[in-house]
């Protein structure tokens, strides 16, 4: 005879899967707390991940306006400024510290 199985809602396993996912919970103690099955809890978190990955890639898919382009353009840029600015720090720190003291 077949398991009494349940049918939850698509809230609900979403709820679960962001309780997982961003939360950080293990998937046994949420499997264990729930009383849902591991191997449940793994097809709802497969899926919900492959959703999730397909809005990313349509959502990068989608065309930037001229002022959308410019302000990822100048975030990279300021975000690369900052990188060389703490790269120059570090070696001028590097330089400082293999000096051989006299």
């Amino acid at each position: 005879m077949a398991k009494d199985q349940k049918k939850f809602p698509a809230e609900f396993r979403e709820y679960v899967c962001k309780l997982i996912e961003l939360d950080g919970r293990k998937l046994v103690d949420v499997s264990k707390e729930l009383n849902i099955s591991y191997s449940t809890l793994q097809k709802w978190l497969g899926s919900y991940r492959k959703k999730r990955n397909q809005a990313e890639k349509e959502k990068q898919s989608q065309y930037l306006t001229a002022s959308e382009y410019k302000e990822l353009y100048e975030a990279e840029r300021q975000k690369k400024l900052d990188l060389e600015e703490e790269n120059a720090i570090l070696k001028k720190a590097m330089h400082i510290f293999t000096q051989e003291k006299k």
